[in-house]
């Protein structure tokens, strides 16, 4: 069963770090921590609001890249002018991406009031248990600042919780601090197996895993062959191998596989293969699939969701599932078991004809992707105006609903949680519990195959997906595994920049075919001088919200291709 993390609401913490801005002139040091933390558990607590606070706001690394990335369209409705604008690297008002910086802030700040005052903690069981939560921590810290870092470029850097207003540090300087809190993290975290009971929490592992997404991104982005540390030094390309062959040979992670139905490894991962769902989905039971549920030994680092959150607190729900969902009236029994949502993150076609060619006999195709014309014969085309619509939706993350059959019932629900985890039921906007999966296991073994140059981590997850191996090496080979397996997963978008593809892959957007509101077919239109042109101006990166510069009184500067008529959005 889904481990369900409850978070803990802790005033005293949560008061003193959960300010919007980190340009607040309080204190983080005044003495309303005079008694607190003195516990182990009290630690613990302060521990759990720091990963409390990845789940705030919608806008995250991974809703931008999904967006903004060749492989999806914006979506959504007439009104979702926020949905275009990503997909075009456009900006809608001036803090369009706020809450991904004040909530990473945020996190930042609990975990630095941490640090201050683990050491006032004394009854340690032994000091192991120590470092696991000081490593736990600075994974934390070093994931928030490479979101931080892979969304806007260069942005400060804050070690304490004294309230500072600091510039925009160099690319190289926050890297360094990401590559040494991470290099800390794995030397201070235990070596247990993977083990269910501790998803979402970081592990030695996922650390690792990590590094080495870190390494790729800034070698790759910035052109260099090494990560500095900030106590000198540098992590090297064959340090980050060891550390993967660290991860892959003694973590307990692996690939889930279906010995008894070859191929149905990839269909178990998604929770359209649930079993209270898959009972009356006639592709599932045809596939003879069973999903192995959050926290599989597949995920190597996930965020938590539950479905007691409330309106004031959705981001306990997996908003990414409502977002993607389809469009009311379709999402209830028309389309089941696929739930209703925003529409967001249309899939481009072109990806679907480029799967059908370069891997016909791929199951994964349409294990992650449901055509709308073959899969849901109820389905209707401009549902509540929906626009940017192709005929194609993922299926990796969305609302899944599933049938009440107790007692002999019927009743249709829009979530399988309720049955599977005994939990309230909720609305679709509250009602997803699915991990949202940051690091898989296919991804640790397809990086190895980019790092060491070899095709030993691409045949695996090929053959996972009943491919025949790629024999030699190559890169177009890497690029292609990672398309197909971690399509919609949020690591498209960070490959075609630290790659330089993306002015390539953005410029046959323009080429395709969509459905308008009024369900017409228009060309797919590009706005501020088109998609290569804004990638040339901003390289990628988002704008920082307008309230920080301002609030920063010129120390913050605004990053290029940003606060111009080029890249405001006013719709189609």
């Amino acid at each position: 069963m889904k481990r369900i993390i409850y978070f803990i609401s802790i005033v005293t913490i949560l008061s003193l770090v959960s300010c919007d801005d980190f340009l607040d002139t309080k204190s983080y040091n005044e003495k309303e921590l005079t008694n607190f933390p003195e516990t182990v558990d009290d630690i613990n607590q302060m521990l759990t609001g720091a990963y409390a606070s990845m789940n705030v706001d919608i806008l995250s690394g991974f809703y931008l890249a999904e967006l903004a990335s060749d492989d999806r369209f914006g979506g959504g409705g007439e009104g979702d002018k926020f949905m275009h604008a990503i997909d075009r690297l456009m900006n809608v008002g001036t803090d369009m991406c706020g809450g991904l910086w004040w909530g990473r802030y945020r996190g930042i700040q609990r975990v630095n009031l941490l640090f201050e005052n683990i050491d006032r903690v004394k009854a340690w069981k032994n000091e192991q248990q120590k470092n696991q939560i000081i490593g736990e921590a600075l994974y934390l810290r070093a994931m928030f600042y490479f979101e931080l870092a892979q969304v806007y470029g260069e942005v400060p850097l804050m070690l304490t919780t004294e309230a500072l207003n600091l510039p925009k540090s160099p690319a190289n300087e926050v890297y360094a601090q990401i590559a040494s809190d991470l290099k800390n993290a794995i030397g201070m975290m235990g070596t247990d197996k993977y083990n269910p009971e501790m998803a979402g929490h970081a592990t030695k592992w996922s650390a690792e895993a990590l590094m080495a997404r870190v390494f790729l991104f800034y070698t790759g982005y910035y052109k260099k062959d090494a990560l500095s540390l900030v106590e000198g030094g540098s992590v090297t390309k064959a340090e980050v191998i060891n550390w993967l062959n660290d991860c892959i040979e003694n973590s307990g992670h692996g690939l889930i596989i279906d010995n008894t139905n070859p191929g149905n490894g990839f269909y178990n991962l998604w929770p359209y293969s649930n079993e209270y769902t898959a009972i009356d989905y006639q592709w599932a039971k045809d596939k003879k699939v069973k999903w192995v549920g959050d926290g599989n030994e597949e995920t190597v680092f996930a965020i938590k969701f539950n479905n007691f959150g409330s309106w004031d607190q959705t981001g306990y729900t997996n908003m990414h599932a409502t977002h993607f969902g389809i469009r009311t009236p379709n999402g209830n029994t028309s389309t089941f078991p696929f739930g209703e949502g925003y529409g967001a993150g249309t899939v481009n076609p072109q990806l679907v004809e480029y799967w059908k060619t370069a891997e016909p006999n791929d199951i994964r195709l349409w294990g992650s992707i449901i055509d709308v014309e073959n899969d849901l014969p109820d389905f209707q085309w401009g549902a509540d105006l929906q626009m940017e619509e192709t005929g194609y939706v993922q299926k990796k993350y969305l609302a899944i609903t599933a049938y009440d059959h107790t007692d002999g019932g019927s009743e249709f629900l829009t979530s399988y949680s309720p049955l599977m985890y005994n939990t309230p039921r909720a609305p679709v906007e509250l009602a997803s519990t699915q991990d949202l999966v940051l690091i898989r296991f296919a991804d640790v073994l397809l990086m190895h195959s980019e790092l060491t140059q070899t095709a030993a981590g691409i045949n695996k997850v090929r053959d996972r997906a009943g491919l025949t191996g790629i024999g030699a090496y190559t890169l177009d080979a890497l690029k292609k595994e990672r398309r197909l397996e971690l399509a919609f997963e949020g690591v498209r978008w960070y490959d075609l920049m630290r790659w330089g593809d993306a002015p390539t892959a953005l410029a046959r957007q323009g080429d395709v075919m969509v459905r308008n509101m009024a369900g017409d077919p228009v060309q797919m239109a590009s706005y501020g001088g088109g998609w290569v042109a804004r990638y040339a101006a901003t390289g990628g990166f988002w704008p920082i919200p307008g309230t920080q510069i301002a609030r920063s009184a010129g120390v913050l500067v605004q990053n290029e291709g940003w606060g111009t008529t080029e890249a405001e959005y006013r719709g189609w």
